[in-house]
């Protein structure tokens, strides 16, 4: 079964024009089994979803719930946590790096690096994170190794990356677009049903293969060197909600982490 790993809908990410109904019709048409809705840092998306859709069209499709988490200096991060899981702390951006990979993990959950050969501050390896600690590589559970919005360079460095580390290579579309959709696929077993199902099966190396096709009409492409601007920009967009959200992002910690202590 063909997957997209990276998916942006209207409903969930302000920067994607792709209403989920129209995502889910275009994945179809291109033989598509299913999606990984990663809205960044929040669950709206796929809220929308559960709310209108599920159970009530495209039964035969499967939607499954994810993130793209913009962390504070380790770029942006796919998370996958169990069906049952309701993480508050993953709607509020900013957690460091190794943070979020403790909570995830001790909730059950996978997570991978997006484009992680990509633009500063938005790409692992390109992060304080990465040139601190390289060998942070090795807790992650998966590693995107095809974008389709990325150049072939990056993707494949992203490749070497995985090998290097032993890790699953996932591929997405990264869409925010309609003539993106379908680009880029994951394949999975057709068994995997559920997110608990899909993180199985990256934990046990059963992910069948990934790629596609990219996308040369990127944002970044049009606008060359001045995209260099949308990188600095993000970044001081990123620090400023960081510390709008830190009293409240440490109240969430401390809450789930007495909830998760409350169930041991």
């Amino acid at each position: 079964m063909k997957i997209d790993m990276h998916c942006h809908v209207k409903e969930g990410s302000i920067d994607s024009r792709v209403p989920m109904e129209e995502y889910i019709r275009l994945l179809q048409e291109k033989g598509f089994g299913g999606m990984v809705v990663t809205d960044h840092d929040t669950y709206n998306g796929y809220r929308y979803w559960k709310k209108n859709l599920k159970g009530k069209k495209y039964t035969d499709f499967k939607v499954f719930k994810g993130i793209e988490y913009d962390t504070s200096g380790g770029g942006h991060i796919l998370v996958i946590v169990p069906e049952t899981i309701k993480l508050r702390i993953l709607e509020l951006r900013g957690l460091p790096l190794n943070i979020l990979i403790s909570i995830v993990h001790s909730y059950g959950g996978v997570l991978g690096p997006a484009h992680p050969c990509g633009e500063k501050y938005m790409s692992f390896r390109n992060t304080r994170a990465y040139r601190r600690d390289p060998k942070i590589v090795e807790l992650f559970d998966f590693v995107e190794i095809f974008n389709a919005c990325e150049a072939e360079e990056s993707n494949d460095t992203a490749c070497r990356l995985a090998a290097k580390y032993h890790k699953p290579g996932v591929g997405g579309s990264d869409s925010h677009k309609t003539d993106c959709v379908g680009l880029a696929y994951t394949e999975v077993p057709d068994t995997v049903e559920t997110e608990t199902d899909l993180i199985n099966c990256i934990r046990a190396g059963e992910v069948i293969g990934c790629g596609g096709t990219l996308y040369h009409r990127t944002a970044k492409e049009k606008m060359g060197k001045i995209s260099t601007v949308l990188v600095y920009s993000f970044w001081f967009y990123n620090k400023f909600s960081n510390l709008i959200r830190t009293s409240k992002r440490n109240q969430k910690l401390r809450t789930e982490y007495a909830e998760k202590e409350s169930q041991i």
